[in-house]
């Protein structure tokens, strides 16, 4: 029996093709489905908005926050008055607003019509991860700023406690105890120490570390000398084996300013345009001095309470989408997210800088 001639249903103008892609593809005219899946591009969880003193500002480009020093006491002499003598110093740390910050995109009606999927949700999402991102970057950077300076607090006899930055290692170190459990445990306690012996309170207290800092923690949990190794087993393996340390709850975030870069320093196959960027220049319309790449170079995690810095918002996080008019004229829509908001250290004693090799970063 002769062998069936194959009616070419899938082939373009009965090409002989007998491969996949390109002019002789055997199934050019076969209808592409969508899978119904909308695959999400770069995005990292964002944390420290919550971890800090957030204030919303109406009619005013600044918010002043005061800070009264400590008073003494002493003992009363009989017959001698009591004028009030122990007036306590005070200063003022002032938080200026940025310029609007926007990020936007364009839909035009006819690809909206024409498109079997939907991407205006989509876009929306994206949009706010990018104003969440910038939000985490400034926050981590001011709280860096803090951790180097001195408290607003200077009167003679009368200077309050400022920040405090804490080697991973010791000695002339290198980089790599960045990433040493061991090392990192050891920086743990030493800051909480000294966020006891400057007066910081315990509640409230976090820390911020990149994902390989983190995980690091996790494998060694047995072996690192830490207190609590009661996450083991399905919690372990999921990643939330360490909770935290000497009280201090931990967090990892790509957006932490790590070794010059965001997140990691490391070389990663296939990274992409966005994994481990330096950390950018302040740019115009920034009118807080956030630091740049430099700045950051042995910076490895940051431990602090919820004084260590304040954000100033007058327009939070919101999306707007144009109508009317405007949609009429262009035949489609601007979708825009906008944010307005400052931030900077408020209290440098709850600021707490881990950085690696012996050099500790100058203040900026």
């Amino acid at each position: 029996m002769a062998n069936a001639t194959q009616s070419a249903l899938g082939r373009s103008n009965l090409s002989t093709g007998t491969g996949y892609g390109g002019s002789g593809d055997k199934y050019e005219l076969y209808l592409k489905l969508f899978s119904g899946e909308m695959f999400k591009g770069f995005q990292h969880n964002t944390i420290a908005r919550d971890l800090v003193m957030k204030r919303t500002l109406k009619n005013g480009k600044s918010l002043q926050f005061i800070y009264p020093g400590r008073m003494d006491a002493g003992f009363h002499t009989p017959g001698t008055p009591i004028l009030g003598s122990g007036d306590p110093p005070v200063a003022e740390k002032t938080i200026v607003v940025d310029d609007l910050l926007v990020s936007s995109a364009f839909v035009y009606d006819l690809d909206e019509t024409l498109s079997h999927y939907e991407l205006r949700g989509e876009i929306s999402k994206k949009i706010g991860y990018a104003l969440a991102e910038h939000y985490d970057r400034r926050i981590f950077r001011s709280i860096v700023r803090g951790a180097r300076a001195a408290h607003p607090v200077s009167a003679t006899g009368k200077v309050e406690p400022g920040g405090t930055q804490v080697q991973v290692g010791s000695g002339t170190g290198a980089a790599a105890d960045a990433l040493d459990s061991t090392k990192i445990v050891a920086a743990f306690f030493e800051a909480a120490a000294v966020l006891d012996e400057k007066g910081v309170a315990q509640d409230g207290r976090v820390a911020v570390l990149s994902p390989r800092q983190f995980y690091s923690l996790i494998e060694n949990v047995s072996s690192n000398a830490l207190i609590n190794r009661d996450e083991q087993g399905t919690a372990l393996q999921s990643g939330q084996g360490v909770l935290s340390i000497a009280g201090i709850k931990i967090y990892k975030s790509m957006n932490l300013p790590f070794l010059g870069k965001y997140g990691t320093s490391s070389t990663i196959d296939n990274a992409g345009s966005f994994v481990g960027v330096d950390v950018e220049a302040t740019a115009t319309g920034e009118n807080n001095p956030y630091g740049g790449a430099s700045d950051f170079d042995t910076s490895c995690g940051l431990i602090f309470q919820k004084e260590a810095a304040g954000v100033v918002e007058t327009i939070g996080p919101q999306v707007q989408v144009t109508s009317g008019d405007v949609s009429v004229i262009y035949q489609g829509d601007v979708i825009l997210g906008r944010l307005s908001m400052g931030t900077d250290y408020l209290n440098p004693a709850a600021c707490v800088e881990l950085h690696a090799t012996s050099t500790a970063g100058s203040a900026f």
